[in-house]
């Protein structure tokens, strides 16, 4: 599976990079803090995968980066190849990025 860091994520955001970044978590989890991926919860992955891109880099994001590699592979079965995790999720983000940020 590939994987990009937080610092590769934060780079493609500065340098205006063309990618898709879904956020598998929960609504409520998203509604907490987000670092403005689509909501896409890891239950309905499959169900909407028509939302992902197949042309373009896709980001795929969660809490700690375990559900967003389980969507890695489920959209994988489908024939994506231009997925990639975020290592760590939005708690390595925050780690990072924004100290302030609320996480759980």
């Amino acid at each position: 599976m590939k994987e990009v860091t937080v610092q590769e994520l934060k780079q493609k955001i500065d340098n205006n990079e063309s990618f898709q970044l879904i956020d598998v978590r929960e609504p409520f989890e998203y509604e907490m803090s987000n670092i403005d991926g689509e909501n896409i919860p890891l239950a309905g992955i499959v169900i909407e995968s028509s939302k992902i891109s197949r042309d373009k880099p896709v980001i795929m994001q969660c809490r700690s980066g375990a559900r967003s590699a389980a969507a890695v592979m489920q959209l994988e079965q489908l024939g994506y190849t231009n997925l990639y995790n975020l290592k760590g999720g939005i708690l390595a983000w925050a780690a990072e990025y924004e100290p302030d940020m609320r996480v759980y």
